[in-house]
């Protein structure tokens, strides 16, 4: 029986799904089920129990899934510790993250972290939000990068950064001159939104919730791009990062306003799975991302 049996096997655990499990192991649907056969020969036992409509492991099947983690994590801290010895960091990352952060936030850390580990891999997918949680908590990827982190007792979060919102005009808006303005203002003004499902419009309307602000979009999007090409015709204004739209800012394409009296900040976080053992890349990875974590550490040594 060989290491990637029980990891294909826990990947399908935790997924409950073949075909997801396939894809995290970068396999066929039919070779995890040969896998799942493969196991219950071996151990002479029934694994899932097939009478049932959804996915179900027997009594015994449990057995093997909790042995099967405590001898994945045996494995993965042998490695760790191998790499540690040999003074090398290398290996492969996979990280999901939202559009945002990945286009905007992250490609300065990208380029600091390849540079000074040219052996290892980092492997990017952008996703929505609540996909992101999905990857980690499948195991699909190493860690994810969020904003608005919600809160689930599977994983551990780790602050990466903190975003200053702001107002975005175009630069023949009749907003373009000022230099702030106030949230009342808002809603008289043609304004464009986030879909309702994405985080920072979760948190622009209990914004305005608070102060009893009545403001309903003319447009919709659910990626900052398309927000800031409406702006950019000027089709409205939006409250987008202020990360987001620095070449925008550059360029003159946009014009950024900050809030009078206020300011509002957007949480960027990293998730990854508690109880998950950390490859030396990995943690040199979330170091970089947040310094004062790995500060913390040696402190604690």
């Amino acid at each position: 029986m060989h290491i990637e049996n029980f990891k294909i096997f826990a990947d399908l655990v935790q997924t409950k799904s073949f075909s997801q499990a396939a894809k995290i192991n970068g396999i066929t649907q039919s070779a995890v089920s040969q896998q799942l056969r493969a196991m219950e020969n071996h151990f002479k036992i029934l694994i899932v129990d097939r009478s049932q409509k959804q996915f179900k492991l027997t009594n015994e099947g449990k057995k093997l899934h909790e042995s099967s983690n405590e001898i994945l994590n045996l494995y993965e801290r042998l490695n760790c510790e191998l790499q540690e010895m040999k003074k090398v960091i290398s290996g492969n990352i996979r990280v999901s993250t939202i559009y945002s952060v990945g286009l905007h936030e992250l490609p300065p850390f990208m380029k600091k972290f390849l540079q000074s580990f040219p052996n290892v891999n980092v492997h990017l997918e952008y996703r929505r939000s609540n996909l992101v949680y999905e990857d980690v908590l499948h195991n699909i990827v190493d860690m994810g990068i969020v904003a608005y982190p919600t809160k689930n007792r599977e994983l551990e979060y780790i602050p990466f950064l903190e975003d200053e919102l702001v107002v975005v005009c175009s630069p023949d808006h009749e907003l373009a001159k000022r230099n702030e303005v106030n949230l009342n203002e808002i809603s008289e003004h043609s304004y464009i939104g986030f879909d309702n499902d994405i985080p920072t419009r979760k948190a622009t309307d209990q914004i305005f919730r608070d102060l009893s602000i009545n403001v309903l979009p003319v447009m919709e999007f659910d990626n900052i791009e398309t927000v800031k090409r409406a702006v950019e015709i000027n089709a409205g204004i939006a409250i987008v990062p202020r990360g987001t739209i620095k070449q925008e800012i550059e360029k003159g394409l946009l014009v950024s306003l900050n809030f009078e009296g206020h300011k509002f900040t957007r949480p960027i976080y990293i998730i990854h799975r508690k109880g998950r053992v950390l490859t030396p890349a990995m943690e040199k990875f979330i170091n970089l991302l947040n310094p004062t974590k790995e500060s913390e550490e040696k402190t604690e040594e």
